[in-house]
């Protein structure tokens, strides 16, 4: 088996901020307390981080509040002087684009190169798209009976809450901040506490663009302290979360119980990914992997239930598992690395507690299923076969390397399949048939469907999910909607 683990080489990157960000200044927390965050590749402590909890967040929300205001420097700016700190932000990246990438590495555990040529060049498009969209969000002027002038506005929500996770880090500051201020909102950001690194960097960054005091207050916290005081407050405006959808019931609570704040959610699935036997096999064997395996499997739209139909399930499970077999696993910060740890102990702990329960109830293990090395939190490429639907590895999202295999031979029984559950965030479909693509494409419940292909991002394309996947949508001009009010105004001539 070629899957193995070298030692974790060391790098220069230099952790330069652990404080928190209020209203353009580094500070410690009000109680004093900080947390440990892990290098997952070999359990070391990276760095002590400063741990906000709800005294933080009400100063952080006082700061964006004071920059909300109607005479503040931000709401004076123009439309186009946003778009150009937007720009600005983005150049700044792209020229620390190396050091962002290794920290990333360092405190996720995703491999570097992987951090470098695919999550950061994203990072980079959705500030600059959105800063393309600034001085262009319009509304519209409306006939109505009578001798009247009707036009609309549109205008920001005001104080935003943002609580992004920890899979892609700096790719979940963009989505949330690049439409926020494009809007012309003021933002308080908790970062996930096991990856606050990257973002403190980007802080860092945003005053060196030239963004003005409280626009952006950025605070490392944990979920129960921090991201719940945010999601409660009463003087934010609108909550933004991605996440598991169990915490999403959770914020969407808070947010109804305080003062009826704007919600979206961007939240977990359980995508399925249909492989046809007229399929292009080698494209299809080499998709799924990478809609399952990327990102350490730590993906909400992972393609983790994988249908195969009857005639090919046999080749593909076969195939499948040797490709598996042959993903290298290792240290991050080597280019040979295909895949690195998992984010922390916890979630280590969880994918291997559902590869034994996958057992348990009768699936068939065709590799992987054990740790792998005996330092950091790396788990071994995982195929199940055999699966069934009722299964929780079927049903349960395992955010993890572990992918299950289900066969199916009637196209009605496996769109019903498809879409027997609770989520709906993506889907993919492998076939030649214009015919078969399309009508999956039209019947599976998911906010994306990839055809012949997957995780096919762009920062001009709307993501977001359909049921307990989420609500409201993120990217594209749609993401502009769920950060800007429309105001009525009509006027008697």
């Amino acid at each position: 088996m070629a899957t193995v683990v070298s030692e974790p080489t060391s790098s220069k990157v230099q952790i330069k901020q652990t404080k928190m960000l209020i209203d353009n200044k580094w500070i410690d927390s009000v109680s004093g307390k900080k947390f440990e965050t892990i290098n997952p590749a070999t359990g070391e402590v990276l760095a002590n981080v400063a741990e906000a909890d709800a005294p933080d967040v009400d100063l952080a929300v006082k700061a964006a509040r004071k920059a909300f205001h109607s005479k503040a420097p931000w709401r004076r700016m123009s439309a186009s002087e946003r778009g150009k700190l937007l720009n600005r932000l983005a150049d700044l990246i792209e020229e620390n684009i190396e050091e962002l990438a290794t920290l990333e590495s360092l405190d996720n555990g995703k491999p570097r190169h992987v951090a470098r040529t695919a999550d950061l060049p994203l990072v980079i498009a959705c500030y600059r798209y959105y800063a393309g969209w600034a001085d262009k969000i319009q509304g519209k002027t409306i006939p109505i009976n009578g001798d009247y002038f009707c036009y609309t506005r549109h205008e920001p929500v005001g104080v935003v809450g943002q609580i992004i996770p920890w899979n892609f880090p700096l790719l979940m500051q963009a989505w949330k901040l690049g439409p926020a201020l494009a809007c012309g909102n003021t933002v308080v950001l908790k970062v996930a506490e096991q990856t606050p690194l990257s973002a403190l960097r980007v802080g860092e960054l945003l005053l060196e663009a030239g963004f003005p005091e409280g626009v952006v207050n950025i605070l490392p916290g944990y979920g129960p302290t921090a991201g719940a005081a945010l999601a409660r407050h009463t003087d934010v405006d609108k909550v933004a979360f991605t996440g598991s959808t169990e915490v999403g019931h959770l914020v969407m609570k808070a947010a109804a119980e305080s003062n009826l704040k704007r919600v979206t959610l961007e939240l977990g699935g359980k995508s399925p990914n249909i492989v046809f036997a007229d399929a292009d096999m080698d494209q299809a064997i080499e998709g799924s992997h990478f809609a399952l395996f990327f990102n350490q499997g730590q993906c909400c739209c992972a393609g983790s239930r994988v249908f195969v139909e009857g005639k090919a399930y046999d080749e593909f499970v076969q195939r499948s598992t040797e490709r598996a077999k042959r993903r290298t696993v290792g240290d991050p910060l080597d280019r040979k690395t295909e895949q690195g740890p998992q984010v922390d102990k916890d979630q280590f702990e969880k994918v291997l507690h559902y590869v034994d329960e996958g057992r348990k109830e009768g699936a068939k293990l065709m590799c992987g299923g054990d740790r792998v090395g005996e330092r950091g939190y790396f788990v071994a490429p995982t195929v199940f076969a055999d699966v069934n639907d009722e299964m929780k590895i079927a049903q349960e999202e395992i955010f993890g390397p572990v992918m299950s295999i289900m066969k199916f031979q009637d196209m009605d029984e496996l769109v019903e399949r498809a879409n027997k559950t609770i989520y709906g965030l993506a889907a993919a479909v492998w076939t030649r048939d214009i015919g078969k693509a399309h009508h999956i494409a039209n019947n599976v419940r998911a906010g994306t469907v990839w055809i012949n292909c997957f995780d096919v991002f762009d920062a001009g394309a709307p993501f977001g999910g359909f049921k307990q996947s989420g609500i409201g949508r993120e990217l594209g001009e749609y993401g502009l909607q769920q950060y800007s009010e429309i105001k009525t105004v009509t006027v008697k001539l």
